[in-house]
């Protein structure tokens, strides 16, 4: 079952995140995930929220989804996603 990963970001230091940024797409694209958003503008349109992005994944199911997160590679450049941006990732199971 396709599940979809949903990253909201603040980000605390721009530098460490475009670190892990400039990185991102050559370890993610060593896993079956497709990148489907990543907006630094998004419109909220019910409630509020203090997030500057979201980014939006799909991947084959969790077994990838975990494989590409818990990935040496990925744990690697995540250091820098973790010190550049407070985040709150959700991850939600397609129909």
């Amino acid at each position: 079952m396709t599940v979809y990963a949903i990253a909201q970001l603040r980000f605390t230091d721009r530098a460490a995140y475009d670190r892990y940024q400039a990185r991102f797409m050559e370890v993610f694209l060593k896993h079956p995930g497709r990148l489907l958003a990543a907006d630094e503008a998004p419109q909220i349109i019910e409630g509020a929220s203090d997030r500057e992005k979201v980014v939006l994944m799909s991947f084959p199911d969790e077994a990838a989804f975990r494989g590409w997160a818990d990935s040496p590679e990925y744990q690697a450049i995540s250091v820098d996603r973790r010190a550049g941006a407070d985040a709150v990732v959700t991850l939600v199971k397609g129909f």
